[in-house]
């Protein structure tokens, strides 16, 4: 057991107040933006569920890496998926998965609540309607490819059952209003008794599509998970490519295949592949 030398009560109040009056000069040292936060906040969610409502009506293709390292950093095994991000013929979204070569992985398996995570957090999206949730902390004003952009840390206010959230850091051009980096991980990670998944820390950066909404285009983490059984350092990388804005004067078709009349031509298996990180 270590021993800790008792403290006079004099002494013990001097560095009391040191901590207090230290920690109010970290704060103090945060330079205050010129508009108010509430206003940025404001402005950034409102013109996040611009952007939404408009990457919804472009397609893109999704390219998914995840890889197995050693740790040397070699890579052990390998999930790949390249996928068309579209609508059908009746101009419903969906999605075609037009590769994916059989899993190499061999510690980790592809989990439903991993490819939500690619899907929902990753490309990590904070509209007005959603900023309720999560508690903002504005923590200064920082560079990113030279664009100027306010810095936010980003936490869920409550976590609810089977669902996942954002926990980590924004940063929001401070001209446009609108996300272009983000970094953090999905949480919580799910952990039970008999299995663990877990999700890594992650960087997504954007870039401006058509001179006006900024559209998330890589995705990179690598990351150490903890698992029970040990641990695994993965490698994930998220390209989003080919951004093209859906139009009525477009034939666009993926998924199964139709004729002039509408019917399918053949069947296409649009399942993702059953192996690939149990975590």
């Amino acid at each position: 057991m270590y021993n800790v030398p008792t403290m006079k009560p004099k002494t013990f109040a001097l560095i009391f107040l040191a901590l207090i009056l230290g920690t109010a000069i970290v704060h103090a040292q945060v330079p205050a933006p010129p508009i108010p936060v509430d206003e940025i906040i404001k402005r950034f969610s409102e013109k996040e569920k611009e952007f939404k409502l408009a990457r919804a009506n472009y397609t893109y293709r999704e390219v998914v890496s995840v890889e197995e390292l050693t740790p040397d950093d070699r890579v052990r095994g390998r999930f790949e998926q390249t996928s068309e991000i579209g609508f059908d013929s009746k101009g419903k979204r969906n999605e075609k998965v037009i590769s994916a070569p059989l899993s190499t992985l061999k510690n980790l398996s592809m989990t439903p609540q991993d490819f939500a995570v690619i899907q929902s957090i990753q490309p990590f999206v904070l509209t007005s309607d959603d900023i309720g949730k999560y508690k903002l902390t504005y923590t200064g004003q920082e560079k990113i490819d030279e664009i100027g952009c306010y810095v936010f840390d980003v936490e869920p206010k409550k976590l609810e059952k089977d669902q996942r959230y954002f926990q980590g850091k924004i940063w929001v051009d401070d001209r446009d209003f609108q996300i272009v980096k983000t970094y953090g991980k999905a949480v919580p990670d799910i952990v039970t008794k008999d299995n663990d998944n877990l999700f890594p820390r992650f960087e997504t950066y954007r870039e401006q599509i058509d001179k006006k909404y900024w559209f998330p285009t890589y995705t990179r983490a690598v990351d150490t998970l903890h698992f029970k059984s040990g641990d695994q350092k993965i490698r994930q990388i998220i390209k989003y490519q080919n951004y093209k804005q859906f139009g009525a004067n477009i034939q666009l078709i993926f998924g199964d295949a139709v004729d002039d009349t509408g019917k399918p031509i053949a069947p296409v298996d649009n399942k993702a592949p059953a192996n690939g990180p149990k975590k």
